[in-house]
């Protein structure tokens, strides 16, 4: 071993050497033994066999060769010079290529198997080509976009401001994170949730690098990017109370609005929400009605008790239904669209997504619903995400009992047409108590 001239550090020899040899426990029917190759780089080996006949006659272990200058010495020696030739090219290209070699790298190329992206960018259009053939599957359509996004912006900030068609992974270093976080949060203009997602897809990308031994090690690997710290995913009570009392005249903010109180009091997520049939929900044996589903992100399965306000809901809505859908729902991004038209209405902001929220905070934990029965109707899969909405809770769960006990006394809540009522009296399907009131 050497020692650095700078650091007196010994600096360790990259060793790669190449043997032929045959198997004499194997002999043909001919006589002749298999020629096999063996290539080993720093104390690490791999066989690599070959379609060359060898006489054992005239196999000299020593040189590795064949004596004499018979027809078979002739074929062998020539056979050995150009597998040696060809080992050493594939060495050095993927020397070039990586920064370091394998045996097993080198045997993969000897068999003509494809090496994996050595390129940023081309490793990114590999993962996002795999992806989609997952979507539907056990990955999501929205997954994938946000995966092509990624790589838009990554392509954008190497092509723009590295003035590159790509960077070698090998070159990837603390420097390219750090300008790729400025690129995403200044010249693109996003918010720091946005810009940690980028970052943490560009992490994926390294660990993926290392997985396929493309990379040697993560260059990412000890880098964190801390998530920035959420506003409240939930909405203010008053806001969700003045929601649930105020109607709204337009047909179509106002079928927004009950799907929203919907899952607010279900707990159900845009996704499962379109996904909901009648073949989802049953009555228990002590009359009570109940949702069971598998959550559409995660798979786990969801067990959610149906109050007074969501049965009445459902029931407002039940000549709309379609192919046994619970619910007719808008498309994503125009039901997106438009549930931010009815916070505009109400005189503040509103995401579908925040009726979830409410009802891991406000409808549950709030009221003192245990976290082990909270994180299963949600369908989380580890209790830890419940936590998340524990966290709410602890800080003001004083607070918010005592306002949702005002809420609850002398307040009648306006959820639905009075037209319903009279619909509702005509077909009695489900067996519950036909009141106003706030459900809680």
């Amino acid at each position: 071993m050497k020692k650095d001239k700078d650091n007196n550090t010994p600096k360790r020899r990259s060793t790669f050497a190449i043997l032929f040899y045959i198997n004499r426990t194997k002999v043909r029917k001919d006589g002749t033994c298999q020629l096999l190759c063996k290539v080993s780089i720093d104390a690490e080996w791999e066989q690599i066999g070959t379609k060359v006949s060898v006489n054992p006659d005239i196999w000299n272990p020593e040189k590795g060769r064949a004596d004499g200058r018979s027809a078979n010495a002739v074929t062998v020696n020539r056979a050995i010079d150009s597998l040696t030739v060809e080992i050493n090219e594939h060495y050095e290209d993927i020397r070039r290529s990586l920064g370091f070699v394998t045996a097993e790298l080198v045997k993969n190329a000897m068999k003509g198997i494809g090496r994996k992206p050595s390129t940023l960018l081309a490793l990114f259009r590999e993962h996002n080509e795999e992806f989609h053939k997952r979507v539907g599957v056990d990955r999501t359509k929205e997954s994938y976009e946000s995966y092509l996004n990624s790589y838009r912006h990554l392509s954008a900030f190497v092509t723009g401001k590295r003035n590159m068609e790509d960077v070698p992974l090998r070159a990837l270093d603390r420097a390219f994170y750090d300008d790729f976080e400025v690129f995403l949060g200044a010249d693109r203009g996003l918010k720091p949730k946005s810009v940690h997602e980028h970052l943490y897809r560009l992490k994926k990308m390294t660990m993926r690098a290392v997985s396929q031994g493309t990379l040697r090690r993560d260059p990412y690997a000890r880098l964190h990017p801390p998530l920035p710290r959420r506003k409240s995913r939930h909405m203010r009570l008053d806001d969700l109370k003045l929601l649930m009392e105020k109607q709204i005249d337009a047909p179509n903010l106002q079928r927004v609005r009950d799907w929203f109180i919907f899952s607010t009091f279900t707990g159900l997520a845009y996704a499962d929400l379109k996904q909901l049939s009648e073949d989802d929900i049953s009555q228990a044996p002590d009359g009570t009605w109940w949702i069971h589903v598998n959550r559409q992100k995660t798979g786990s399965r969801s067990a959610i008790r149906l109050l007074d306000i969501p049965m009445r809901i459902m029931e407002k809505y039940r000549d709309e239904r379609q192919n046994g859908k619970i619910f007719n729902l808008y498309c994503r991004n125009h039901l997106i669209r438009l549930t931010r038209q009815l916070g505009e209405e109400y005189g503040f902001y509103l995401t579908f997504h925040k009726a979830r929220h409410n009802f891991g905070t406000h409808i549950t934990l709030s009221m003192g619903v245990p976290i082990e029965t909270v994180s299963h109707m949600m369908g989380h899969k580890s209790i830890t995400t419940t936590q998340i909405y524990a966290q709410v809770t602890d800080r003001k769960v004083d607070e918010d009992m005592k306002r949702l006990r005002m809420q609850a006394t002398g307040s009648e809540i306006t959820l639905i047409d009075e037209s319903m009522d009279k619909a509702m009296e005509k077909r009695r399907k489900y067996n519950f108590r036909n009141k106003a009131g706030n459900g809680l």
